[in-house]
C-alpha cells in the first residue's frame, strides 16, 4: 500500500470477457451448439434477432484483442472457455482444435505477463445436455465435473486462477424461471433444482482443479446484490429478507457455511425442489477456496408484493441516476456488499470479478468515443472498493466488465459495456476514453482516481 492509494502494489487490475459473448465462430473448429445458439436463434428471444454467431470475432482476432489488453497494462484477464467448443457433446474426449486454441491464447497471456483467470462455465451449456434435462438434472453436474477434470488437465499448466461457474443465480433463475436467458424455460421448481446442481457442479469442479492443478488458485464468481427494504414496515422487511435469501444467501451460504439458509428451505419447502440435495452434497459445495469472486451491478429497493408467488416482492424504480441498462448508479452499494461479505462470510481475498456499466457511447466525428459517463462510473466504484480496503476487506483485484463491447445476452448488441468499442459491421476496435483512463489508473496503482 502506498501513501496515495489504498490498493496494494500487487493488485490485479483486470478486465473480463466471456466466450459466447465475444468469440463468434459458432460453427468453426468443431464447436457444437450451445443453449445460447438455440435460444438466440429463436425469434423473439433476443432484441433485434441478434445472435452470437459472429459476435466480436474474437476467435480470429484474439491476438489484436490481447495486444490491446497489454497496451492498457492489464495485470490480469478473466476469460471463459466454451464448454460447447471444448466438449461439443457434453461428454467424452475434448476437441483437440479447441484445446489448441485456448492453449495458444493462455500462452500468449503468460508471455505478455498478464495473469489468467479462467471460468469453466459462463452459461454455454452444450445443447445436447439441455435436451437431456439440463441443469435441473443431477447428471448435468456430473457431466460438468468430467468436463472440468478434462479441461484442467488440458490447460491447467497455463492457468493462474480458476473459477468453475459464473453467476449461478443467473444461470438458474434467468434461464429456468424467468425464461429471459437460455434455455428460456419458465419452471420455478426446475430453477431451484438447477440452483442446487450448479452449486454442486461448482464443488465437483473445485475437487477436479485441486487434483489436476494443485498449484492454481480456485475461486468463485458470485453475483451479489445490495438489497434494502422500501420502509420499516414488517411486510417490506420480510420482502427484503426473502429477496436477499433467494438472490444472495441461496448461493453464499452453501459456499461458506455448507448449508442452505433455513428460511429459504422453509419458503421453498412446498416445491419439493430441495429433495435434489443428497447426503454429502453440501460438503462438496463448501470445498475450501483460495479467493472469492464478486460480480456486482445492482442495488434494489424492494417492497412487499403478495402477487409475486416466488419471493413476494417487487423492486421500486431507482432513485438515483441509471446506466444505459436502467441500473442504478450507487457506488456505496459495492462497498456495502464487499463489507458484508467480509463481515458475514469469509476473510478470503476478494476479487471483484465483474463491475461495469453500459452507456450509449456515441461515436464522435473523428471516430473517437468520449464515454465520460463510464469513466465517472468506474472511478466511483473503484474508489468504493478502495474504501472497503481501508475498512479491512482484503480486496485483491478489480476486473472491469468488459474489455470489449459484446453480445449482451437477451439485449443482443444494443448494450455496450466495453472499454473498447467494437464496430460489429467492420470489427474495427476503437479504444474509448475509458480505456485510456484505465491505462492511467493501472499505471498509477489507483492513485489517479478522484480521491477526496
Amino acid at each position: 500500500m502506498t501513501a496515495t492509494t489504498p490498493f496494494p502494489e500487487d493488485f490485479s487490475w483486470g478486465a473480463s470477457t466471456a466466450a459466447y459473448q465475444i468469440e463468434g465462430a459458432a460453427a468453426e473448429g468443431g464447436r457444437g451448439p450451445s443453449i445460447w445458439d438455440t435460444f438466440s436463434a429463436t425469434p423473439g428471444n433476443v432484441k433485434g434477432g441478434d445472435t452470437g454467431e459472429t459476435a466480436c470475432d474474437h476467435y480470429h482476432r484474439w491476438r489484436e484483442d490481447f495486444g490491446i489488453a497489454a497496451d492498457l497494462g492489464l495485470k490480469a484477464y478473466r476469460m471463459s472457455v466454451s464448454w460447447a467448443r471444448l466438449q461439443p457433446l457434453g461428454r467424452g474426449d475434448l476437441n483437440p482444435v479447441a484445446v489448441a486454441f485456448y492453449r495458444e491464447q493462455l500462452a500468449d497471456l503468460r508471455d505478455k505477463g498478464i495473469r489468467s483467470a479462467v471460468t469453466l462455465y459462463h452459461w454455454d451449456l452444450p445443447q445436447v445436455l439441455e435436451d437431456e434435462g439440463g441443469w435441473p438434472e443431477r447428471a448435468t453436474a456430473e457431466c460438468f465435473a468430467d468436463y472440468a477434470s478434462r479441461t484442467v488437465r488440458a490447460l491447467g499448466d497455463l492457468v493462474d486462477e480458476w473459477i468453475p461457474i459464473n453467476e449461478a443465480w443467473c444461470a438458474a433463475f434467468l434461464g429456468y424461471h424467468a425464461g429471459v436467458h437460455a434455455p428460456g424455460r419458465q419452471d420455478r421448481v426446475a430453477a431451484l433444482r438447477a440452483a442446487h446442481h450448479l452449486n454442486l457442479g461448482h464443488g465437483l469442479a473445485v475437487a477436479a482443479i485441486r487434483e489436476h492443478a494443485p498449484g492454481a488458485k480456485v475461486g468463485s464468481a458470485v453475483i451479489m446484490t445490495d438489497l434494502e427494504a422500501a420502509t420499516d414496515k414488517p411486510a417490506d422487511l420480510e420482502a427484503a429478507r426473502l429477496s436477499d435469501g433467494g438472490g444472495n444467501r441461496l448461493f453464499l451460504d452453501p459456499l461458506f457455511r455448507g448449508s442452505y439458509p433455513e428460511d429459504m428451505l422453509r419458503h421453498f419447502a412446498p416445491t419439493g425442489a430441495f429433495d435434489a440435495v443428497l447426503p454429502g452434497d453440501m460438503e462438496t459445495v463448501a470445498a475450501p477456496l483460495d479467493f472469492v469472486g464478486v460480480n456486482h451491478y445492482h442495488r434494489f429497493v424492494v417492497e412487499a408484493d403478495p402477487s409475486d408467488t416466488h419471493l413476494g416482492n417487487r423492486s421500486l424504480p431507482p432513485a438515483n441516476p441509471v446506466t444505459g441498462f436502467g441500473w442504478e448508479i450507487n457506488p456505496d452499494s459495492l462497498q456495502r456488499v464487499l463489507e458484508r461479505l467480509s463481515a458475514e462470510y469469509t476473510d478470503l481475498p476478494v476479487h471483484i470479478t465483474e463491475s461495469g456499466a453500459s452507456f450509449e457511447d456515441a461515436v464522435g466525428p473523428d471516430g473517437s468515443v468520449d464515454d465520460t459517463e463510464r469513466v465517472d462510473y468506474l472511478d466511483g466504484y473503484m474508489r468504493a472498493a478502495g474504501r472497503a480496503i481501508e475498512n479491512g476487506v482484503n480486496v485483491r483485484g478489480y476486473f472491469v466488465w468488459s474489455l470489449l463491447d459484446n453480445f449482451e445476452w437477451g439485449e443482443g448488441y444494443s448494450k455496450r459495456f466495453g472499454l473498447v468499442r467494437v464496430d460489429y459491421a467492420t470489427q474495427q476496435r476503437t479504444l474509448k476514453r475509458s480505456a485510456h483512463w484505465y491505462r492511467e489508473v493501472i499505471a498509477s496503482g489507483g492513485a489517479s482516481l478522484r480521491w477526496p
